[in-house]
């Protein structure tokens, strides 16, 4: 009887113990939750970098580390449904990817901790009280272009060029804060602008379409809309012989002319990094928003040739 006593006592140890480590492992685990507006090369290299920074600081996904990644492929309702879907599922955290998807979660949520990234203005985007203290459960990264040297690139690039077209999606925050600066930019350098808005990414081909003939130069900037159908303004732009200048790289990647502006990658890194602090207790609304001050130079030489455009000894040294 004794003995059945000890046996007993001893199971009951180590289910006590197995359920203590259960427990533990569970505890230990963190789950983020991704969500990005549409697929494109620059917001999936953001997430890319974010998600390097977890691996190398020790969060493997399918040991300690649970992704939820969710893609709205544009799609406004789809995106509000994800954020709805976020806000309920006790993640550890949420990273937001564009401005619309921040918008979107920081609308759902109040409580988990956002991490933004691709977010162009922030605070007209009004997902913080400032970018020195959010004063929210927001905090993160912004990609905010050089528009002035974009535009500065352009006429090294155009010496000529007098009218710039520019291609964007109005209902984007992000795209309207870029065409108020690159107006008063173009205003100073005595640049005229014509716009061509977009609702969808179906629409980019015709706007782009839409300039031949009457610009000298068209100029796209980070929007989600104009940049997931990049391949058709570039069509657009070589077949007649435009110059494309873009607010980020993958666009030049798809066949533009040039840019100088961000290292998605590396902003997404900037933000893992970030990630971690919140991690380890950091509040968000203390943390300043963050950016890159180095901006990368992206000449395409093969399409320079195409267009009959000699590159400046002082760009090609870049």
């Amino acid at each position: 009887m004794r003995k059945l006593k000890k046996l007993l006592l001893i199971g009951v140890i180590l289910i006590l113990a197995f359920s203590t480590f259960g427990c533990s492992s569970s505890s230990d685990q963190v789950s983020i939750g991704i969500v990005q507006i549409v697929e494109h090369p620059a917001l999936d290299a953001a997430r890319e970098g974010f998600l390097e920074v977890l691996n190398a600081n020790g969060y493997t996904e399918g040991d300690n580390l649970v992704v939820d990644y969710q893609n709205a492929q544009g799609d406004q309702s789809t995106l509000q449904s994800i954020a709805n879907k976020f806000a309920s599922a006790n993640h550890d955290m949420i990273l937001a990817i564009a401005t619309p998807s921040a918008q979107a979660v920081a609308g759902s949520t109040q409580t988990i901790p956002i991490l933004i990234t691709a977010v162009t203005d922030p605070v007209t985007a009004k997902l913080v009280d400032s970018l020195e203290k959010p004063g929210t459960n927001v905090t993160g990264t912004t990609d905010m272009n050089p528009i002035d040297k974009q535009f500065e690139l352009l006429k090294q690039l155009v010496p000529n060029a007098q009218k710039v077209g520019i291609i964007y999606n109005a209902g984007e925050v992000n795209s309207q804060v870029q065409v108020d600066i690159a107006k008063e930019v173009a205003q100073a350098m005595n640049l005229e602008i014509l716009e061509a808005t977009v609702a969808t990414s179906a629409d980019v081909l015709q706007a782009a379409q839409s300039f031949i003939d009457r610009v000298d130069a068209i100029y796209v900037p980070t929007d989600n809309t104009v940049v997931s159908a990049a391949q058709s303004v570039v069509q657009v732009a070589n077949d007649n012989k435009i110059p494309l200048i873009s607010g980020e790289s993958s666009v030049v990647d798809a066949g533009g002319l040039a840019t100088i502006g961000i290292n998605y990658k590396n902003l997404g890194m900037q933000t893992g990094e970030m990630a971690l602090k919140v991690l380890k207790g950091a509040k968000p609304q203390e943390m300043p928003i963050e950016y890159q001050k180095d901006f990368d130079i992206v000449i395409n030489e093969e399409t320079a040739q195409i267009l009959g455009i000699e590159i400046p000894q002082e760009l090609s040294n870049k």
